[in-house]
C-alpha cells in the first residue's frame, strides 16, 4: 500500500519535473534562435538594415567587425581577452493590472 506522503512525494516530484522539462524547451528554443542569427559586417549599412527590418529591430544578430565602446569595453569573467560592448540596451516592461470587476489579471 502507497501511503499519502509517497503520494505526496510522488506528486510534487511531477510537478516540478513538467515546471523544468518547460523552461528547459522555452530556453532551448531561444538557443536556437540565437544559433540561426543572421550574421552582420559592421559598417555604413548597417543602419539601413537595421530600419528596413520589421518593427526597426532585429531580435539576434552577430555583427561581425569592429566596435567600439562608448567608454570602457566589458571583459569576461569566464574567458580571458574576451571582451564585448552594449551599443543600446532595450527594456520592455510587461505589468499585469488585477481587475476587480472581472475578478482577473
Amino acid at each position: 500500500p502507497i501511503t499519502p506522503g509517497e503520494l505526496l512525494c510522488l506528486g510534487s516530484s511531477l510537478a516540478f519535473s513538467g515546471l523544468f522539462y518547460y523552461l528547459y524547451r522555452k530556453k532551448a528554443k531561444v538557443v536556437a534562435r540565437i544559433q540561426e542569427a543572421p550574421k552582420l559586417q559592421v559598417d555604413d549599412n548597417l543602419p539601413a538594415l537595421v530600419s528596413a527590418a520589421e518593427g526597426r529591430c532585429l531580435p539576434y544578430v552577430a555583427l561581425e567587425g569592429i566596435v567600439l565602446p562608448a567608454q570602457a569595453a566589458l571583459t569576461s569573467h569566464y574567458h580571458e581577452g574576451l571582451q564585448g560592448v552594449i551599443q543600446k540596451l532595450l527594456l520592455r516592461e510587461h505589468r499585469l493590472i488585477w481587475n476587480s470587476l472581472v475578478r482577473s489579471w
